[in-house]
């Protein structure tokens, strides 16, 4: 594991920009970018698209490691390359942002309250490939609809299990089991998710340690003992569907935990701005999550 990209995670100030739409929120993301289906055929052209504004965020010059810690990425961006450099790479050694990469395959079906992520069996594969290409860590999401305590631990032990598995391969895990911001009993679920936290952090060797996802709890500053356990190298904090303004003001509100957005991140760029509105309006997006993050 790279010690400069280890400190800088652990101990930099900034967010974690979610550059790992996939699948089926792709489209979502492009028409909220101004592209609308129509205008491509194909996940092919979709996904071509999609690492076009990928691109144009990251080759911005609003954005690199001075406010920015790190980027996530979808496999496809991974494999995909930024002005002839091959992502992983163009992040680290031009803009001093520390990749990872998105390695679940999505959610199955709900159960127990819950949505586990589906079976990964390239996993192994997957991570090799990840290494070799210079990905520091990896991130993998769950959704938790409800306060089900049989289907939130079924969500940590499989968040457990795979984050044992990437670690065995080099690489940090983010473990992402969400709470759903709709769901009608969201305290209580974070109750039995930080008690359940708690339990297996404390139950792994002192010299392992990951990284947590978390949707900003209900009750201000609950999180804080995750924050502080020796086994957590950095909370960082999804946006949950709230937009920019609300989540920077809820994140504010949770000290030591900063910022991993995705739509809060990109809303208000428009494939349809030039590029200086569009630098300056991703700016200004940067500009306060870093705030955010670092109050």
């Amino acid at each position: 594991m790279n010690q400069e990209q280890l400190d800088k995670v652990s101990q930099g100030k900034g967010f974690i920009a979610a550059l790992d739409q996939s699948g089926g929120s792709t489209p979502k993301a492009l028409k909220l970018y101004g592209i609308e289906e129509s205008a491509y055929k194909g996940d092919a052209e979709m996904y071509g698209l999609v690492h076009a504004m990928r691109t144009r965020i990251v080759t911005s010059p609003s954005f690199d490691g001075r406010r920015v810690l790190g980027a996530i990425l979808f496999e496809a961006t991974m494999d995909r390359q930024i002005d002839g450099v091959d992502s992983a790479e163009y992040l680290w050694k031009h803009k001093q942002v520390v990749p990872f990469l998105k390695v679940d395959k999505g959610l199955a079906n709900e159960a127990d309250g819950v949505q586990l992520m589906k079976p990964m069996p390239e996993l192994d594969a997957l991570l090799a490939r990840a290494a070799g290409k210079g990905v520091f860590g990896t991130k993998m999401r769950s959704v938790v609809n409800g306060a089900n305590e049989k289907g939130i631990a079924a969500v940590l032990d499989q968040q457990f299990a795979v984050g044992q598995q990437i670690l065995n391969a080099g690489l940090m895990p983010i473990l992402e089991p969400e709470v759903s911001i709709g769901a009608a009993d969201k305290e209580q679920a974070e109750a039995l998710l930080k008690k359940g936290f708690i339990e297996r952090l404390n139950a792994l060797p002192s010299a392992t340690k990951v990284m947590l996802k978390l949707t900003i709890p209900t009750v201000d500053g609950f999180y804080r003992e995750l924050v502080a356990h020796p086994q957590v190298v950095r909370v960082v904090a999804l946006s949950g569907g709230y937009e920019r303004d609300e989540a920077n003001a809820r994140l504010m509100r949770n000290p030591g935990i900063i910022a991993s957005f995705s739509r809060a991140l990109t809303e208000g760029l428009s494939a349809q701005q030039s590029d200086a509105d569009f630098n300056a309006a991703l700016d200004v997006a940067i500009e306060s999550i870093y705030r955010a993050s670092i109050s």
